[in-house]
């Protein structure tokens, strides 16, 4: 199992914003087709304006086919469009939970 670490830099005070978008059109787009959703966040402290999500795949192949599928999707090109204003930035981590780890169960 591998778990997908996305950090996303907004635009200054754009975060409930980018919630609210992401709540009504992205989220039911991204369980469905994603899956196993770990964790979604926002940063209090440190690098502010930013959300973190964590995804778990069962490999980097499962990972790349559902990232695959998530973008052919229209509804989800829709959303990404919109979305597109709101973030200066993207960063994605691919990490291997540690042998004494288990990933919690989808939220």
């Amino acid at each position: 199992m591998i778990v997908e670490m996305r950090t996303y830099t907004l635009a200054l005070g754009s975060t409930a914003r980018y919630f609210a978008l992401y709540s009504e059109k992205g989220l039911a787009l991204q369980k469905r087709i994603l899956g196993h959703l770990v964790g979604y966040y926002s940063v209090e402290v440190g690098g502010l304006n930013q959300v973190i999500h964590l995804w778990a795949y069962d490999s980097f192949e499962d990972r790349a086919k559902r990232r695959a599928a998530l973008w052919a999707d229209p509804d989800w090109q829709a959303y990404g469009r919109e979305m597109s204003s709101l973030v200066i930035k993207q960063e994605n981590q691919l990490l291997s939970p540690a042998p004494f780890f288990k990933v919690p169960d989808p939220a």
